[in-house]
């Protein structure tokens, strides 16, 4: 239930994402029964391909607490983290990370590769997968959907309205 409960939060969080059109994507650190870090996807925002919502929500916990190692502290995650964010979970040395829905194209929590059963990193953290997935998944969906809704065709090619 306490993840269930945490999760909610990364799910909030992904919302606001996606009503600033960005991919809906939340994250929310948590450590001694509090939040000390949360974040959503920013990419398109901030114009950088680095404010994905783990990176976001890494730095503002570290920030709280006053220190980069985020020990004794589980990661929420809407969405299986990608390459980077997850190399970035490998330095800030959470226990646990726990995510909602797989992403077979980036994941790199089970899907694509699996960072967390390597054993040449100096930090390992358990993961639990697939809280609240279908909620996230359905955010996801519901992203791409309007994308493709706004896209029209004109003179034979796909103009997206930028």
């Amino acid at each position: 239930m306490t993840d269930e409960k945490w999760m909610r939060v990364a799910l909030e969080e992904a919302q606001q994402a996606l009503e600033a059109n960005e991919v809906p994507i939340g994250c929310a650190v948590v450590q001694g029964g509090r939040i000390i870090g949360r974040g959503h996807n920013r990419t398109e925002s901030l114009h950088d391909p680095t404010a994905h919502a783990e990176i976001i929500a890494l730095s503002a916990a570290g920030a709280t607490v006053n220190n980069w190692r985020l020990e004794r502290a589980t990661v929420y995650i809407t969405v299986e983290p990608c390459m980077m964010c997850t190399g970035a979970l490998v330095l800030a040395r959470p226990d646990r990370v726990v995510f909602g829905a797989h992403d077979p194209k980036f994941g790199c929590l089970g899907s694509k590769y699996n960072v967390a059963v390597e054993n040449r990193f100096n930090h390992s953290f358990q993961v639990s997968s697939g809280v609240c997935a279908s909620e996230a998944a359905g955010l996801l969906q519901e992203f791409f959907r309007q994308k493709r809704k706004k896209m029209q065709w004109r003179d034979g090619r796909v103009d997206d309205g930028a």
